[in-house]
C-alpha cells in the first residue's frame, strides 16, 4: 500500500479576488437564509427540493441544523466588495485513508448566478483540497438538474455515472444522482480554466 499523503484541514478562511469563504457558522444561518432561502434556489432539488423550504427563522435553523455537514468544513461565502454572503458550500466525507472527499451542498443567491462567484469559490475549495494531498474529488448533482450538472462539467469534472435511488427528497421521492469527479493529476488544467473564467467575468 502506498503512503497516504493527504491531511484533514483544519477549518480556515480561503481568499479571493471576488469573494472570500469563511467557515460557516450558526450565527450566520439567517444572513445565510436571506441569500438562498428562496424557491429558485430549492426548485431543482437543492436541500431537499422545493417541499423542504421553510423560510421563517425557526423552519430553516431547523432544516440548516439537518443540511450541512457540521462535522466537516462548510463554508459561508461572501463577496470581498460590501461583505456580503451569497452562499455556501461545503467540503466533508474527507477520507486521508483513501484521500478522497466531496466537494457539495453549494448554493448560490440568485443574482450571483452566472457571475465569477461561483468559479472562484470552486477555485478557493478544490485548491485547499488538492493542496492537503487529496487525490479525488467528488462533486455531484440530482440527476435531474440540468442546470448543476452543466455548471459541473464546465468546471473541467469527469462525469462518472448516476447512482439510482440514492436519497429521498422532503416529499418523499427517492432521487438519482449524478456522480463526477476532478482527480489531482487533472487539478493544474481545471485550475487555469478557472482562473480563465474569474478573469472573463471580471472583464468589464
Amino acid at each position: 500500500m502506498g503512503r497516504v499523503t493527504a491531511r484533514i484541514p483544519a477549518p480556515t478562511t480561503l481568499e479571493g479576488d471576488v469573494v472570500h469563504l469563511e467557515p460557516l457558522t450558526r450565527e450566520v444561518l439567517l444572513e445565510l437564509r436571506d441569500a438562498i432561502g428562496v424557491p429558485e434556489v430549492f426548485a431543482a432539488g437543492y436541500g431537499g427540493g422545493p417541499a423542504a423550504l421553510d423560510a421563517s427563522d425557526e423552519g430553516w435553523m431547523a432544516w440548516a441544523e439537518r443540511a450541512y455537514p457540521w462535522h466537516a468544513l462548510p463554508f459561508a461565502i461572501r463577496l470581498r466588495q460590501g461583505g456580503r454572503l451569497v452562499g455556501t458550500t461545503s467540503l466533508a466525507d474527507l477520507d486521508a485513508a483513501t484521500e478522497q472527499c466531496h466537494l457539495g451542498w453549494t448554493a448560490y443567491a440568485p443574482d450571483v448566478w452566472g457571475t465569477a462567484v461561483n468559479p472562484e469559490a470552486k477555485l478557493l475549495v478544490l485548491g485547499h483540497a488538492f493542496a492537503h494531498g487529496f487525490g479525488r474529488v467528488r462533486i455531484q448533482a440530482d440527476a435531474a438538474n440540468a442546470r448543476s450538472r452543466a455548471a459541473i462539467v464546465r468546471l473541467g469534472a469527469t462525469f462518472e455515472g448516476v447512482l439510482r435511488r440514492m436519497r429521498q427528497d422532503a416529499e418523499g421521492t427517492w432521487r438519482d444522482v449524478a456522480v463526477h469527479s476532478i482527480l489531482v493529476d487533472e487539478w493544474p488544467a481545471v485550475r487555469d480554466a478557472l482562473v480563465d473564467r474569474v478573469r472573463t467575468a471580471r472583464r468589464p
